[in-house]
């Protein structure tokens, strides 16, 4: 199973990272920073998320989240029935 968000499709990447060296007296660029490959994830957790009536259990990542208990809020609460 793919590093992957389930309801957006947001994965891993790769980029570059360095460190930075102090300069060296008359020459900055004598000693360059060496650059690394490094990976960028996701934050995906578990949660329990009501699709088409049946709570399914998805890998998502924390915007997602946060947009579905916003919109689970939105909605209005169903109306009481009292006998």
């Amino acid at each position: 199973m793919a590093y992957r968000c389930e309801l957006c499709d947001k994965k891993s990447y790769a980029g570059k990272q360095h460190t930075h060296h102090t300069g060296v007296a008359g020459g900055q660029w004598k000693k360059r920073a060496q650059t690394t490959i490094r990976s960028f994830k996701p934050n995906l957790h578990w949660i329990s998320l009501p699709m088409r009536g049946v709570l399914t259990r998805v890998h998502a990542c924390t915007k997602c989240i946060k947009r579905v208990k916003f919109d689970l809020k939105k909605q209005e609460p169903l109306p009481v029935v009292s006998s």
